[in-house]
């Protein structure tokens, strides 16, 4: 089981941030981009309307995806590992395909796979450094994190991280990065230059996902079996208790955060649910639950501009659209697949 949240900042050093239009000559609408972890995807849908206008093939397993903010790219954790749930017998499992690791860019002018960099063995999640120079990506099977130059696109320097990380998130402070470890029930915390070990967090069962308040103050994670989101005080890098998610089969696995800060949003994974975290209460608590959202909803992303959230349900092969401020569902795209991640810009 994977989901995937990232985060990324400008990747190419020289290139001029290009703003498009619409038809009309105003700011162009936002785009939802959905890895589709089946169909070796990326599907993009217009946030104006909700409907599809690409479907963009970019390798195996796609999973983890980002816009980079200067809107000109797209990267997308690739893998050439067959999908293994649990209790899958290993013998009769699809070959390995090591040449398919990577992450995949996309060109957002030409809607086109540009090329793939290096990313260590089985990427799952990843985040970009400020200077959009390196990149931080957890590769699951090896129980390690892997460093990676941007512009040569190969790595560079490899740091353990415990058994089977996933969740990555790079600091707002620029300094640290923060791994989720399923199986050890932990965050791994280290250097972001140097990959040195900073600390070791522990955490409620299977953190997933990884986002920071705006602040830096707080980190949170997904925590799958324990149905809750852990809040962890960054400061002091101390767990600071955990945020129970009500509902029957409530495993969460997304994690977005609202432009001001203000309201965590966590995907309900086999509940088909979607959580709204109050932020400014203390502790945060649950304010509002959304209730039948679709099958499975992994990914999550926030459309600000229309006020919209999406989902990607891996069950149903389909896109949830939700109203941010009532909470309610507006409709369900078919894409097909197995949609995974959700990345808006």
């Amino acid at each position: 089981m994977r989901t995937s949240i990232i985060v990324v900042s400008a990747l190419f050093l020289g290139i001029a941030c290009k703003k498009t239009v619409d038809s009309g000559g105003g700011a162009a609408s936002e785009r939802v981009y959905v890895s589709d972890e089946n169909g070796g995807l990326v599907v993009v849908i217009d946030a104006a309307n909700d409907d599809v206008i690409a479907r963009i093939p970019v390798g195996k397993m796609p999973r983890g995806i980002r816009v980079s903010p200067d809107g000109t790219r797209v990267l997308v954790a690739l893998s050439g590992s067959p999908k293994s749930p649990p209790g899958a017998d290993p013998a009769k499992l699809p070959a390995v395909d090591r040449a398919a690791d990577g992450i995949g860019v996309i060109d957002t002018s030409s809607m086109k796979l540009t090329r793939v960099i290096e990313a260590g063995q089985d990427p799952e999640l990843f985040d970009v450094t400020r200077d959009g120079k390196s990149l931080w990506a957890s590769n699951e099977e090896t129980a390690e994190a892997s460093l990676i130059d941007v512009e040569s696109g190969k790595v560079v320097r490899k740091t353990r991280v415990g058994q089977e990380p996933e969740g990555v998130g790079i600091h707002p402070d620029g300094k640290h990065v923060y791994v989720a470890n399923e199986r050890d029930n932990s965050l791994s915390v280290f250097d972001v230059v140097s990959g040195d070990s900073v600390a070791t967090v522990t955490v409620c069962g299977r953190p997933r996902s990884i986002e920071f308040s705006p602040d830096g103050r707080r980190a949170f994670t997904a925590c799958e079996e324990s149905h809750a989101v852990a809040v962890i005080d960054a400061q002091t890098r101390i767990a600071a208790g955990s945020i129970d998610l009500p509902g029957e089969g409530v495993r969460p696995m997304g994690l977005a955060i609202s432009a001001d800060g203000r309201e965590l949003y966590a995907s309900g994974g086999r509940g088909r649910t979607v959580h709204v975290i109050d932020l400014t209460a203390d502790p945060p608590v649950v304010k509002k639950t959304i209730g039948d959202v679709g099958e499975r909803p992994w990914g999550i992303g926030i459309a600000t501009r229309a006020s919209k959230l999406y989902t990607a349900n891996g069950g149903s092969g389909d896109v949830s659209v939700i109203d941010a401020s009532t909470g309610a569902v507006l409709r369900h795209i078919a894409v097909g697949g197995s949609p995974w991640g959700i990345a808006v810009r």
